[in-house]
């Protein structure tokens, strides 16, 4: 299992959410986050604003669909055909273990994970 932490503009995660939904991929967590990257904020007059907003989205998806889910992110996120500075970032890391805490199931024994069948 892989979770993928993605960092997109606030203007482009619904189109995001709404493209892994049709997808097949309807768990997320959604939470509004504030920071920069490598531009170091932007600057608009004399004024520069160093906490962009930004939405973090968190999913746990099976290893053979991360790919899948990675691209199509990239594609919905990027802003214009070639995309520009502070569009986001992805991350993915391995998960080692899922628990549905109300049952107390290991959902990486059960082959299911966020609903969608490994």
């Amino acid at each position: 299992m892989q979770m993928v932490r993605a960092v997109v503009r606030p203007e482009k995660v619904d189109e995001v959410l709404a493209a892994l939904m049709e997808a097949g991929f309807p768990a997320v967590t959604k939470m509004g986050v504030v920071g920069r990257g490598k531009q170091r904020g932007i600057k608009i007059g004399d004024i520069t604003y160093d906490e962009i907003p930004k939405e973090l989205l968190l999913m746990v998806l099976p290893d053979k669909d991360k790919d899948m889910v990675v691209e199509l992110i990239m594609k919905t996120a990027r802003t214009g055909s070639k995309g520009s500075f502070g569009d986001g970032k992805i991350f993915v890391s391995p998960v080692e273990d899922v628990y549905t805490v109300s049952s107390g199931v290991k959902e990486a024994d059960t082959g299911v994970v966020g609903g969608v069948k490994s």
